[in-house]
């Protein structure tokens, strides 16, 4: 059987490199589409061979690496501009950038584009890097463009990692106080693979929610993080109550990234940051993680407890 090409557009970031690295394992022929100054060195190391350059705000350079001459057969699109992690990140590649994108997959006929969308963004007009992402979803419709867009909720994990020092000290740091759906990253990762390589034309055009089998808060994971590691874990707010209450407001007046932060947290904690159809996710990838499983499979891979062979 033919290996499927898949181009991975963010392959360079935190969750890109997962999604290539899943890709590789389902024995994928994986291109990594990067800025000519992005570090290839981890993809690399996980056997990544092929490479094209590409920049999602300049629409010459994606006709060049999406090309019908590669004869790619699905792109998975995982960057993301509002993290500012490296350099040429802008929230406007979230919008024109993926806009463009988009152009370029339709153009090059690729048959799939795997979008990595946000757990009910169509919701949230108040967060701009949430809805933007829906407007995506939306464009992809206009266009007649192929596509499986996966809405994670909230990460466990992030880049960089903030839980890990501080839950070997017994301390669970939150930035929410209300009840949400959430994903680990190596979880949407393998999915994101899947819907790439297994998933049938049938299950084209659709929205996925992905998530674990139950939304949380911070009791929740505190308690699924207290019987992993068999401790008990301490709840701590990264932004103290006060400060989210009185300064955080004021401060998201002059700045816009802390008014996007602001309302995502307001927005988050009124309840509707949670699936509305987990067993879709069941039925297409075959798995709805439960929470203390995900939990003990991140202080697996963080080295945080020894996998026991005799369970």
């Amino acid at each position: 059987m033919n290996k499927k090409k898949v181009l991975v557009a963010g392959a360079t970031g935190y969750l890109g490199n997962k999604i290539a690295f899943e890709l590789l394992k389902l024995g994928a022929e994986v291109t990594a589409m990067v800025r000519a100054s992005s570090d290839r060195s981890k993809l690399l190391e996980m056997g990544v061979k092929n490479f094209v350059v590409g920049d999602m705000m300049d629409a010459t350079s994606l006709s060049e690496a999406l090309s019908p001459a590669y004869g790619f057969d699905a792109i998975v699109a995982s960057a993301a501009g509002y993290t500012k992690r490296t350099k040429g990140d802008s929230p406007v590649t979230d919008t024109i950038g993926y806009q463009n994108l988009v152009d370029a997959t339709k153009a090059a006929g690729i048959p799939r584009f795997i979008l990595i969308s946000i757990l009910e963004s169509d919701k949230a007009k108040s967060v701009p890097h949430f809805y933007n992402k829906y407007l995506i979803e939306k464009y992809l419709k206009e266009k007649k463009q192929p596509f499986i867009a996966l809405r994670p909720g909230a990460f466990l994990d992030q880049t960089p990692d903030y839980i890990i020092k501080k839950i070997t000290k017994g301390i669970l740091p939150t930035f929410l106080t209300g009840t949400y759906g959430i994903i680990y990253t190596a979880q949407l990762a393998k999915y994101a693979a899947m819907a790439a390589v297994v998933l049938a034309d049938s299950e084209l055009n659709t929205s996925v929610d992905i998530g674990w089998d139950k939304p949380v808060n911070d009791k929740t994971l505190a308690a699924a993080f207290a019987s992993v590691l068999k401790k008990p874990i301490e709840v701590k707010p990264v932004i103290p109550p006060f400060a989210l209450k009185y300064i955080l407001p004021v401060i998201a007046k002059f700045n816009d990234g802390i008014d996007d932060m602001y309302q995502m947290i307001k927005w988050i904690d009124t309840g509707v940051y949670i699936s509305k159809n987990p067993q879709l996710q069941k039925e297409l990838f075959k798995e709805l993680p439960t929470v203390e499983e995900s939990v003990r499979q991140y202080c697996l891979d963080r080295g945080l407890i020894q996998e026991n062979i005799f369970s």
